[in-house]
């Protein structure tokens, strides 16, 4: 069983009003040496261990899970811890 942990976050230039917000009040509530905020998402998937994980992932992440045109991702792949 593999782990997959997706992050995705909008591509620099891209407006991020939902990180401008959080920098706004941050500030105001006098932590004003954050400069600056970028939010993003955190997508975790259990997959079998199929053989190409890693295509098929990227796969999901280009046909779904992101938006390749405003969007980066990041995926780490790793053997998941069973119980």
């Amino acid at each position: 069983m593999k782990k997959v942990i997706v992050h995705v976050t909008l591509k620099e230039g891209v407006l991020d009003p939902q990180g401008q917000t959080i920098e706004t009040s941050l500030h105001s509530l006098g932590f004003t040496e954050v400069e600056e905020v970028r939010t993003g998402k955190t997508i975790e998937l259990l997959l079998d261990n199929h053989d190409n994980v890693e295509a098929r992932v990227q796969d999901m992440c280009t046909k779904l899970l992101a938006n390749p045109v405003i969007e980066d991702y990041r995926v780490n792949v790793e053997e998941a811890v069973q119980s």
